[in-house]
């Protein structure tokens, strides 16, 4: 694990954190949200929390509140991912890029779990999602393709949590061979 100068590892304030003083976090909020319940109602499964794939880090935090999640690939909690380009001849189809796009959502909520050690009920909002899809010139349909992100944020975190700005853009190639890459700003609520 390696922080670029300006990130903030918080990971070693949550573990140096004292069982008062999360029990107090706790007992602040006004409501309980459960969101790891809701990720089981759903019939989800979140993968393993994402793991740099070259000279980066996965998450910086600007500060104790805001968090940036670096591109996230479609990886599945078996380890296996989507490839392939979307449309063209041959090409993933709309929902196989869309199911894509889901994966990488999950991704983005597993690393935010491990970041937050374990307690997604602190997210406060998804701000922005940023998303790139490898796509043949004539697909002109990469906002949909994205959809299949935000759709499952909405679904886990709900309506102000979960609702956040977007961009989407296509391109003709993304690392190993991943069909859609989605990266985040979070604001999450102090611990």
């Amino acid at each position: 694990f390696f922080l670029r100068p300006g990130c903030i590892d918080m990971r070693a304030a949550f573990a140096s954190a004292s069982p008062r003083s999360l029990a107090a976090s706790t007992l602040r909020r006004t409501a309980p949200l459960h969101t790891e319940a809701r990720i089981k109602e759903l019939g989800l499964t979140l993968p393993a929390a994402g793991t740099p794939k070259a000279n980066y880090t996965i998450a910086c935090w600007e500060s104790p509140t805001r968090l940036y999640l670096s591109g996230h690939l479609p990886i599945k909690p078996d380890g296996s991912m989507a490839t392939g380009t979307v449309g063209g001849e041959g090409g993933l189809s709309l929902e196989e890029a869309q199911e894509a796009a889901k994966w990488c959502g999950l991704g983005l909520l597993a690393t935010i779990q491990d970041q937050l050690g374990g307690d997604l009920d602190r997210v406060e909002q998804v701000v922005k999602l940023f998303g790139i899809v490898a796509s043949a010139p004539e697909f002109k349909q990469q906002h949909l393709v994205l959809n299949g992100c935000s759709d499952v944020m909405m679904a886990v975190l709900g309506g102000k949590r979960g609702y956040h700005a977007r961009s989407a853009i296509g391109t003709n190639t993304l690392p190993l061979d991943s069909p859609v890459e989605v990266e985040a700003i979070i604001t999450v609520k102090p611990a």
